[in-house]
């Protein structure tokens, strides 16, 4: 407790992750099974299944009471081989609205004001970046300067107004292995269609692990998915690494960064250790979670939704998806350790909690 007292406000927390962590049971595999089994008192049932001729969904954000989807269409992670993605939007009834289609590999979703959804291409080389008005569904496309990191952008969130993106598949090669460069930036948009990168966090800038309270250098690999918890920290998912970084006071003199090594008890056939794509925290006691499970070589993918009907979500827990493993499990903040809730997915990826009653804290915040 007494680290996490010094870490308050870095993402140090045990009571209401012990509560959630107790009433699930621990799970000794994860291998793939027809479909998802959930750990009560959760259920587990299918919200949308993929569109004829897409495939792979990913990230999702909510506008209104509209679910918006990335398909990723297995296009090329740097968009070389010419294809697009596909952004669906669904009711809360898993029926189809809208489609867009944004070119290259989408990987991020993400309202930036009221009716202007940020679509990122790319992560891996080449980034673009399409803005979607839905109201009126006009479409415009800006492009990114050279990247420092010789990679991608990979995810963003948006917090006082300031939109901020990972810079992923850093090339260290020239650096003896360690990522020097931006590992999160902040974007906005300039003249002639382009946007403007600046610099917030480097791969290799200090931290403090939450865990044990040492101080030391990071070196982020794959800088991936964002998100923002209750306490307004930036936390970025350093996916490979199994790291998850929290920025307090981010693009300000009082920047303070802490970290959070990601265990589990659960091993695979993929991966002898856990790692995650993407991170939510329960906003609503009465929503439910959706969770888009990637699929594989020869399944395009499922949205699947999470249901807690005799607790509800406990506000402020924390929500992890492993791709590598096929899970859901809550995350406990003080130790990083992820208990399953739901196992047997393909590839478990994007996540996003809704609230039936529209009472939804966006990471506006």
């Amino acid at each position: 407790m007494e680290i996490c007292n010094a870490m308050k406000g870095l993402g140090g927390r045990s009571g209401i992750c012990a509560l959630v962590l107790g009433l699930a049971a621990s799970v000794s595999s994860a291998a793939p099974t027809s479909a998802p089994v959930a750990t009560l008192p959760y259920t587990v049932k299918v919200f949308a299944q993929v569109p004829q001729g897409l495939s792979q969904p990913d990230s999702m954000e909510l506008w209104n009471d509209n679910v918006f989807v990335g398909f990723q269409n297995r296009v090329a992670k740097d968009g070389t081989d010419g294809k697009s993605s596909t952004i669906v939007e669904f009711g809360l009834d898993g029926k189809v609205k809208r489609t867009f289609t944004v070119p290259g590999h989408n990987d991020g979703l993400r309202m930036v004001g009221d009716d202007d959804l940020w679509a990122l291409q790319n992560e891996d080389a080449n980034p673009n970046l399409v803005v979607i008005q839905l109201r009126t569904g006009t479409q415009k496309q800006y492009k990114f300067p050279p990247a420092p990191h010789k990679g991608g952008y990979d995810d963003l969130v948006v917090k006082n107004g300031k939109v901020f993106v990972t810079a992923s598949n850093p090339d260290v090669s020239g650096t003896g292995g360690i990522n020097s460069f931006p590992a999160l930036v902040r974007l906005s948009l300039g003249g002639n269609n382009t946007v403007v990168v600046e610099s917030v966090l480097h791969g290799n800038d200090n931290a403090t692990n939450i865990a044990t309270g040492e101080t030391k250098p990071l070196n982020l690999s794959d800088p991936d998915s964002l998100t923002i918890d209750p306490r307004g920290n930036i936390v970025l998912d350093s996916q490979a690494d199994s790291e998850l970084v929290f920025i307090r006071h981010p693009f300000t003199s009082q920047q303070e960064v802490g970290l959070l090594n990601i265990t589990s008890s659960v091993t695979g056939p993929m991966s002898a250790t856990i790692t995650l794509d993407d991170t939510a925290f329960a906003n609503n006691p009465k929503a439910f979670l959706l969770v888009a499970d990637v699929g594989n070589a020869t399944d395009n993918g499922v949205i699947y939704r999470i249901d807690s009907p005799s607790f509800g979500f406990e506000p402020g827990v924390a929500y992890s998806a492993s791709d590598t493993l096929g899970l859901l499990g809550t995350l406990n903040l003080d130790t990083g350790f992820v208990t399953p809730i739901v196992t047997g997915f393909d590839s478990a990826r994007g996540l996003l909690f809704i609230a039936p009653d529209g009472d939804n804290d966006g990471d506006d915040k």
